[in-house]
């Protein structure tokens, strides 16, 4: 796997969808209205397929699902200036953006699994979440992820049909 660009924090975007081929999405804490997929960073030499396993799990309980396909290379998205001056205090580093290993993953839990609270590693960064079709997760993401949502949902178009 070829490396992030330079300056970007590395992450993976996890597209978890349910026997219906929904999607899941959740409805973040800190920002009003705008939902998303799950997402996190990736460890120091942490492997991006088990940065995804532990993100899914941390951020909505869900430990019974499989990786079935992953986009090929990063994906990248800048952070407004005020998003990127809130992160700078929160992480105590500067990031342009993150550079995103996209993976869609098979639940095959019972939805009683998915707690937003996580298992209690993290803080929750959930209030409520959904199974949404591809259309209404692009147009319930902050304006700037919606570039990457699109990208993301067109290489995984052959497993949502």
């Amino acid at each position: 796997m070829e490396a992030p660009p330079q300056g970007y924090r590395r992450n993976v975007g996890i597209c978890l969808i349910n026997s219906s081929k929904k999607i899941f999405s959740a409805s973040r804490l800190d920002i009003p209205n705008a939902w998303q997929m799950p997402q996190g960073g990736i460890d120091d030499s942490e492997d991006p397929k088990v940065a995804a396993l532990r993100e899914l799990k941390e951020e909505t309980g869900v430990s019974s699902a499989e990786i079935i396909a992953e986009v090929p290379y990063w994906l990248t998205y800048d952070f407004p200036p005020e998003v990127r001056e809130k992160l700078k205090r929160q992480w105590g580093s500067d990031w342009k953006g993150q550079a995103q290993k996209w993976f869609l993953l098979k639940f095959t839990g019972k939805e009683e699994e998915i707690n937003l609270l996580g298992d209690g590693t993290e803080k929750p960064e959930f209030g409520e979440w959904s199974w949404m079709t591809p259309e209404h997760i692009v147009e319930l993401a902050v304006d700037f992820k919606k570039p990457v949502y699109k990208k993301v949902l067109e290489v995984f178009t052959p497993y949502l049909h």
